[in-house]
């Protein structure tokens, strides 16, 4: 379930109309921003209402999630590589970086950064010139830079895990997104945007949210925030008997959460979500995607089985289907299989058939 992108703030609490003023101070600079706040609480809408409140609206908006990916391959895709740079570099790459020139770039999880990339960063912050990987010319771009983390930066600086002088380069303006749980107010008007937003038209689903069960939304405490609630809702639409959600509709955890019950905890992007996503989106090839990384060691046989498990999945375990999923040549079917059978890497196409 990926995190409802085309949604607006949505609300009326007093922390969300305080964070809004926040937003119109920001519309009349060009400043770099840091957001801070838990995970799944609307951190990259909020860039997005930066980006569109600024005067870069109609300029391109590229997101780059820091976290999951090793060290050289977010290098590459934040500073783009050329031809024969490192194995597998079959091809000049642009970045996001110079994909984002006279717009907005978006670092998720800025946090994640090892202190190499973050000197890079800071280099690129310092200078507004970037160096794709294996060239030696470097190239000036536009970009506004806001960055996001769920991350206490403070004392990651403190305990000698991030830099300070990038700490201070990113944090020139800081908005601080608050929990779900701060904004109960919002709860529902959320949950009403979710339920008409994820109904699926010409089917026929739930319209409304009974009083108990909004009751109960209202008095849960979100842990994963607004990423959550949306989670839930859209369970609920497939739970619901009726054409109003009621207590029996919701999520067992919400009906039965109380005080000291575990959190909830989002599966984290992986690696292997990453890779499949250039692959897929991209159109890059797996020889020049994770075959490099994996020769390297840069990522583990369970990575790359997690991949092509990814391909199975949605190829109904058809590794013929895969080899075209994965951007191969037609005569490098074989290849790819003698290539997973020898590093162990070949999940059984019987698991997704």
């Amino acid at each position: 379930m990926r995190f409802d992108r085309a949604a607006q703030l949505i609300g009326s609490s007093p922390a969300l109309t305080e964070l809004r003023d926040e937003l119109q101070r920001v519309e009349r600079t060009d400043a770099k921003v840091l957001i801070t706040g838990e995970s799944g609480s609307g951190k990259e809408v909020v860039a997005r209402q930066v980006h569109t409140k600024s005067a870069r609206a109609n300029r391109p908006f590229v997101a780059v999630n820091c976290a999951g990916l090793p060290e050289t391959l977010l290098e590459s895709e934040l500073f783009g590589h050329v031809k024969g740079s490192f194995t597998g570099a079959y091809r000049d790459s642009v970045g996001k970086l110079e994909l984002a020139d006279t717009g907005t770039i978006f670092l998720d999880e800025v946090g994640e950064m090892s202190l190499r990339m973050q000197g890079l960063l800071l280099r690129f912050l310092e200078t507004g010139e970037l160096q794709k990987v294996g060239d030696r010319v470097g190239t000036r771009v536009d970009v506004r830079t806001i960055a996001a983390t769920n991350r206490n930066l403070r004392q990651m600086v403190s305990q000698g895990q991030f830099r300070e002088d990038l700490f201070y380069r990113l944090n020139v303006i800081h908005l601080m997104v608050p929990p779900l749980r701060e904004r109960r107010d919002d709860v529902a008007e959320l949950a009403t945007h979710f339920l008409e937003r994820l109904g699926q038209p010409g089917r026929r689903v739930a319209s409304s949210i009974g009083p108990e069960a909004m009751q109960l939304l209202i008095s849960y405490d979100w842990p994963g925030n607004v990423r959550e609630l949306q989670n839930v809702i859209e369970q609920t639409i497939t739970r619901a008997r009726g054409e109003v959600v009621t207590v029996e509709d919701l999520p067992h955890d919400v009906r039965v959460r109380t005080p000291g019950t575990a959190p909830f905890r989002e599966r984290r992007r992986t690696i292997a979500d990453q890779l499949y996503e250039r692959i897929t989106n991209e159109h890059q090839s797996f020889w020049t995607t994770v075959y490099p990384l994996f020769i390297q060691r840069e990522i583990t046989r369970q990575s790359v089985r997690e991949v092509v498990r990814r391909g199975l999945a949605e190829s109904n375990g058809n590794y013929k289907i895969v080899a075209r999923k994965f951007n191969l040549d037609p005569g490098d079917y074989k290849k790819l299989l003698n290539f997973l059978r020898k590093h162990n890497c070949q999940p059984s196409f019987r698991e997704f058939r």
